[in-house]
């Protein structure tokens, strides 16, 4: 097609629901069979824009510039230099604008590299939709859609642009986002005659950024972008995870409250200074610089680097984290409910064993090998000589969604579908019985998708002139809808005799851990026949999905960390059982599986029946509404809980779960759009990944938050008791000011990329309404300020009044003490009882790179002139210099002795 052929006008589809498929078709000119090549794709997308809807745009650079001008610091620290130049004091009005370019710049790279950081992982999490073109089926991002696109759709996808729908299968789509209608809406590719319908009733529409919650169909573009009914409106579907989290919100507020306390306590110092006849700007501008060097401001922007640190660290090992708040959360969770297919088990599904004709049909192989043998009583039997045999493999061929297909660069087949009926697929090429072909003979004409409220699926073929219903399922579901059963003499009436006989069996083959599913099939005149009923019992077939050889120990570290592992399947009782026991969910013989439908509203729960749930550990054949309701069950009782989820109807639960995690191979992408994580790789094994890494990040920015707050205090300590002693002020206002730059950042960084205790997972969840800083940490924090602040008042006393040092050496000496007892004090951040040389801070080598760095910035400060004129900073000299070390020393030494042999207080 040539550009000039796009004189098409979307005037002609303002209303896309009055017209047929096969006008929208011609009206768009697209080929229904092949779609539209790329010189079409350009020129549709040059014409009628691009599938993106204006959102609110990212952080630019000067907008995170601005934002670090106006912050309160910022605004004293140019009060304090405005006051220098008025005094004239030029060099330090000149010392303190410097100052205030190093802390915009600090704050600025810092927030702009975590703002940058989340930005390129949310793209990660991008939405995709399957497209015809060029005659091929591809997947691409919803936005590249063009109009005149044709989508193929299926149910768990996020409708990626405006369609008119050209074919549809037990269609149904969630319109909430739009409407508010909550329930979902049958879509059928019918024509609407009324041109003013409203937009929740054009049953032959789909909209952009809805989900489809059941069936198959095709649609063809009519809008994308911002002509979309989406676009119009500027709503997006998507929470893009902005706004700060609740522990940055409480670090921020925490810094609001210091700020105020730093003030009253800087106001004290002034006051008690001019009292005292000390010089009045040296005292104002010690007061303001005291507001502004003690407050830790930087709290919040680090914390926010240690989340948006800790998200790639989780996507480096398959978890990527939706919203950067979970990270914390996942430090706090003590309930995981998991699904137990693909979750806890390998989601490789090998049929071994059928049950037809009262006799057990074994068959060999594993896994996609295509290689084995049909048995029964060990001897092999050829499926085309049973007529039974034959029917249950052309059955599950037939009433099947997955495909094969060759890959021409090794001549290798790639499998495409859900495992189960993968594992289908493969039985069915053992027997020589291959799907592709039986379609040309058996062409279908219909299906009637998975059902999960009723457990079956269905597919109608025409064959002879007449229709071949086929359905599988589980088999208590597919058993009661079938009047006959296939034997050895033939097709027999189904009594409930031989239902008992399918169903013991079925026990038999579950409690060995296998997942059962049933076949049957009937042949009819008409192909809108109803598919469930009066159908002909072929058997049973078993599968087994083997339980992940790294679960098992994943669930009994989860055990040690006080974390709860909740099996939740919609399988039955048995084999959930089976594997609950193998990974060691249970231990003894009489913990059996709960079945889902005990699962009521919390309300409606006697207290015996809440106590019963509460200690269950497996719960078989759970509906979605039936998480819903054990969620609020766990949440009552003060848990925090994550929930797995893959499929549609897991997305209400995935929402209402402290952390939902959707699985990124399987999951839908309603259930990816709902959750809080996405296990790329489906593994259990990377929750517990994940939830150890929200660990360490919250015992980081603990470790993080004591060291800033107590070296800050240990500042104000200083200058308030130097002040009312009487004593000249030990550390001068700039040389705050550069401590505060270089022994508040570096430090502070390398304590948030620290590794974690190896015993981290063998501690209790942390509670979720505790502070991150208890009253407890408060008194640690304050036994370490009057230690640092101490120690360098000592230091100056016996400079000035031992050692007879002139009072300019003398405050250099002080400066350089407090420094390096900073620095020190970094290493007394290690956990209580942890070993001296081998704990979590000595084995960080930020650690090392930060007091190597500062130890350097320090002693160029000291000796390099220019700076060191303007710090007024002196050669300490090598007396000095023994005293500075000697003295920097002790409160390290303490605290090692006090991490060695003590506890942690513990008086509130």
């Amino acid at each position: 097609m040539q550009e000039s052929k796009l004189d098409i006008s979307l005037e002609h589809l303002k209303s896309p629901w009055k017209i047929s498929p096969e006008e929208t078709l011609e009206t768009l000119s697209v080929n229904v069979n092949k779609g539209l090549n790329q010189n079409e794709i350009k020129a549709r997308r040059t014409k009628f824009g691009s599938n993106k809807i204006e959102k609110k745009e990212k952080k630019s650079a000067l907008e995170i510039l601005v934002k670090q001008l106006k912050s309160i610091i910022i605004i004293l620290l140019i009060v304090a230099s405005v006051i220098s130049f008025i005094f004239g004091e030029l060099i330090e009005g000149i010392a303190i604008s410097a100052v205030i370019v190093i802390n915009t710049l600090i704050g600025f790279f810092t927030e702009l590299k975590a703002a940058r950081s989340m930005e390129a992982l949310y793209e990660l999490t991008k939405i995709k939709t399957r497209v015809l073109r060029e005659g091929n089926i591809v997947e691409i991002p919803a936005d590249d859609v063009v109009v005149g696109d044709i989508i193929v759709i299926d149910s768990g996808d996020l409708v990626p642009a405006d369609l008119r729908i050209l074919e549809s299968s037990k269609l149904q789509s969630n319109e909430s986002s739009l409407t508010g209608e909550s329930v979902p809406v049958n879509k059928q590719e019918i024509v609407i005659e009324n041109e003013e319908i409203p937009l929740a009733e054009r049953k032959n529409m789909l909209y952009k950024g809805t989900a489809i919650t059941r069936g198959t169909g095709k649609g063809i573009v009519i809008a994308v972008g911002e002509e979309t009914e989406l676009g119009k409106i500027s709503t997006l579907v998507q929470e893009a995870g902005e706004g700060e989290t609740p522990l940055t919100q409480r670090l921020q507020k925490l810094g609001r409250n210091l700020f105020w306390v730093t003030l009253v306590i800087a106001a004290v110092v002034g006051i008690s200074g001019i009292i005292q006849n000390k010089d009045i700007f040296l005292m104002i501008e010690s007061a303001l610089a005291l507001a502004i060097a003690t407050v830790p401001e930087g709290l919040p922007v680090v914390a926010t680097i240690s989340l948006a640190r800790g998200m790639w660290r989780m996507a480096e090992k398959n978890a990527l984290i939706n919203r950067l708040s979970s990270v914390e959360t996942l430090g706090s969770t003590n309930i995981i409910c998991t699904d137990k297919t693909g979750t806890l088990t390998e989601n490789r599904m090998t049929v071994i064993r059928l049950y037809i004709n009262e006799k057990v049909v074994n068959i060999t192989g594993k896994g996609f090998d295509l290689e084995g043998n049909y048995l029964i009583n060990d001897e092999e039997v050829k499926p085309n000589k049973i007529k039974s045999l034959q029917k249950i493999i052309i059955t599950c061929q037939l009433c099947n969604n997955a495909s094969i297909k060759e890959m021409e660069e090794n001549s290798e087949k790639k499998f495409i579908g859900e495992p189960l009926e993968v594992a289908l697929l493969v039985m069915g090429l053992k027997a020589g019985i291959k799907r592709k072909e039986l379609l040309k003979k058996y062409p279908e004409v219909r299906e009637e998708s998975f059902d999960p409220k009723i457990n079956r699926m269905a597919t109608v073929n025409e064959y002879n002139d007449k229709f071949l219903v086929s359905v599988k399922g589980a088999p208590e579901s597919v058993l009661n809808v079938c009047n006959s059963y296939w034997s050895e003499e033939g097709l027999k009436s189904l009594n409930k005799e031989i239902e008992n006989d399918f169903l013991e069996k079925n026990k038999i083959f579950a409690k060995k851990g296998l997942r059962i599913i049933a076949a049957a099939r009937k042949e009819t005149e008409n192909k809108d026949i109803e598919v469930y009923s009066n159908l002909e019992f072929l058997g049973l077939v078993a599968l087994l999905d083997p339980a992940r050889k790294e679960v098992k120990p994943a669930i009994e570290i989860c055990k040690n960390a006080g974390i709860n592992i909740i099996m939740i399947t919609g399988d039955q009782a048995p084999t959930a059982q089976y594997i609950g026991k193998e990974l060691g969910l249970t231990t003894s013989e009489s913990s059996e599986a709960m079945n889902g439908n005990i699962i009521k509203a919390y309300e409606d729960l006697s207290e015996g029946e809440l106590e019963d749930i509460k200690r269950s550990r497996i719960f078989a054949r759970v509906e979605p509404e039936q998480k819903l309701n054990l969620i609020d069950i766990y949440q009552k009782d003060g848990s925090v809980v994550a929930m797995t989820g893959d499929g549609v109807n897991d997305a209400p639960a995935l929402r209402k779960a402290n952390i939902g995690v959707a699985m990124g191979k399987r999951g839908t992408q309603v259930a990816q759009e709902a959750a809080d994580m996405i296990l790329e790789d489906d593994n259990f094994e990377t929750i517990t990944s994940a939830v150890k890494e929200g660990r360490i990040i919250t015992d980081n920015i603990k470790k993080f938050v004591i060291y800033l707050l107590s070296c800050n205090i240990s500042e104000i300590l200083l200058v308030l008791f130097g002040s009312l002693l009487g004593l000249p002020l030990p550390i001068l206002p700039l040389q705050i000011l550069f401590l505060n730059v270089v022994t508040d950042i570096f430090p502070a960084f390398a304590l948030t990329a620290g590794e974690g205790t190896s015993d981290i997972m063998k501690q209790s969840p942390r509670d979720p309404d505790k502070p991150i800083i208890t009253n407890n940490h408060w008194l640690t924090i304050g036994i370490y300020g009057f230690s640092l602040s101490f120690t360098v008042l000592g230091t100056f006393s016996i400079a000035l009044f031992i050692l007879n040092i002139n009072e300019t050496r003398a405050i250099t000496i002080s400066f350089l003490t407090l420094a390096f007892v900073q620095l020190w004090h970094v290493l007394n951040m290690r956990n209580y009882g942890s070993k001296l040389l081998k704990n979590e801070v000595i084995t960080n080598k930020y650690i090392w790179g930060a007091i190597i760095l500062s130890a350097a910035i320090i002693v160029i400060a000291t000796y390099v002139p220019g700076i060191s004129f303007v710090l007024k900073t002196v050669n300490p000299q090598i007396d000095g210099w023994s005293l500075i070390i000697l003295m920097s020393l002790i409160p390290l030494i303490i605290g090692q002795i006090w991490k060695s042999f003590g506890n942690e207080i513990s008086i509130f």
